[in-house]
C-alpha cells in the first residue's frame, strides 16, 4: 500500500466519491447539503443542492446522479473545529428520499419518498446494475429512545417502480454488486457483518425466505468498527470504509480481510479511478478530506460511471 495523500480539505462530511475522466472526484457533503466536486488541484465547486443530507450518489443510464438522500442529521462543530452529524435524530426530523440530479444543470428532481405506502427512512448507498434498475440501502433513523429497522430496496431510474427486497435489516448502509452480478453486498453498521445475498436475475433475489431472508455472512470483523459504505474492487474484493479504526478494510472472496489505516477515525467510502482503475479516492469525514492512494488492485468501473 502506498502513501495516502490528501487531495483536498475543507469538505463538510464527505461522502460518495465517484471518479471523474478529467482526474476530479464528484462527492457528498452531507453536513453542508450539497453534491460538490473537488478539481485535481484540491479545489472545491458545488455541483448541485440537494438539501437534507446526500450520502450515496451513483450515475443512471440516463446521465444523471442518482442520490440516496438520508433527510439531514443533527450537525455540530466540535472543539477541533470539524463539522459533525449526530447520531440522535428529533421530532422534527426529515425523513429521506431518492433524488435524481443533472450535474450540468443543478436540477434535483425527487423520484421516491415512500415504498407500499411505507416513507423511506434514510436512504443511504445504492448501486446500478447492467440493466439500468439500482439496488439501495434504507439505514434508517436512530431517535433519542428508539431507532427504525433498515431494509434493502429495488428501483428504476424512471420513477416508475420501487420494491422492498430485504426487510429488516440491521442498520444496512454500503451496498455493492459482484463483477459478474450474481451477487449482492451490504454491510451493517452496528454489527460489524457483510452479507451476500445470491441475484436471481435483475432485481430479483434467490431468497428463500422472502423479504425476511438474512442472505449469507461474507465476514463478522471483530472489535470495535462500525461499517460505512463500501466498492468492490476487480477480484470481488469488499473494500468497506471502518469507523472508529478508521480506514478501509479488503475483505476478500474467502471472508479473510486486511485492514488499511487512513488517520481518520470516520472513514466513510472508497472509489476507484484513474486509467488502470488503481487510483483510490477515500473519503476522511472526521477531518474533512478527500484522501488519496494507490491500491493493491485495479478497481471495478460501476455501470454509466463516465
Amino acid at each position: 500500500m502506498n502513501e495516502i495523500e490528501v487531495m483536498a480539505q475543507g469538505l463538510q462530511f464527505p461522502e460518495g466519491p465517484i471518479a471523474m475522466p478529467d482526474g476530479s472526484v464528484i462527492l457528498v457533503e452531507i453536513a453542508r447539503g450539497t453534491i460538490s466536486r473537488v478539481r485535481p488541484d484540491g479545489t472545491i465547486d458545488v455541483v448541485a443542492e440537494t438539501g437534507g443530507g446526500p450520502n450515496g450518489i451513483a450515475f443512471g443510464p440516463d446521465g444523471r446522479l442518482y442520490v440516496c438522500n438520508n433527510g439531514g442529521f443533527p450537525t455540530f462543530v466540535d472543539a477541533q473545529g470539524r463539522t459533525r452529524i449526530g447520531e440522535g435524530a428529533d421530532e422534527d426530523a426529515v425523513l429521506g428520499c431518492i433524488q435524481a440530479v443533472d450535474i450540468e444543470t443543478g436540477s434535483v428532481e425527487v423520484l421516491y419518498t415512500e415504498v407500499d405506502g411505507h416513507h423511506l427512512r434514510a436512504p443511504n448507498d445504492l448501486v446500478f446494475d447492467s440493466t439500468g434498475g439500482f439496488w439501495f440501502t434504507d439505514h434508517g433513523k436512530n431517535w433519542s429512545r428508539q431507532r427504525d429497522h433498515g431494509g434493502i430496496y429495488y428501483a428504476k431510474p424512471d420513477g416508475s417502480h420501487i420494491e422492498e427486497m430485504v426487510y429488516p435489516v440491521e442498520g444496512p448502509n454500503g451496498i455493492g454488486l459482484s463483477p459478474d452480478e450474481q451477487r449482492l453486498y451490504a454491510a451493517e453498521t452496528h454489527t460489524g457483518r457483510v452479507r451476500v445475498w445470491e441475484i436471481a436475475e435483475p432485481g430479483r433475489l434467490d431468497s428463500p425466505y422472502g423479504k425476511g431472508t438474512r442472505g449469507r455472512l461474507l465476514v463478522g470483523l471483530e472489535g470495535e468498527q462500525l461499517l460505512d459504505s463500501l466498492a468492490v474492487d476487480s477480484e470481488d474484493h469488499v473494500c468497506v470504509a471502518t469507523i472508529r479504526n478508521g480506514g478501509i478494510t479488503d475483505i476478500a472472496p474467502d471472508g479473510t480481510s486486511t485492514h488499511v489505516a487512513t488517520g481518520d477515525a470516520i472513514t466513510t467510502n472508497i472509489c476507484f479511478g484513474g486509467d488502470d482503475l488503481r487510483t483510490a479516492y477515500i473519503t476522511g469525514s472526521l477531518n474533512g478530506t478527500l484522501l488519496k492512494t494507490t491500491w493493491p488492485r485495479p478497481g471495478l468501473r460501476l455501470n454509466f460511471q463516465p
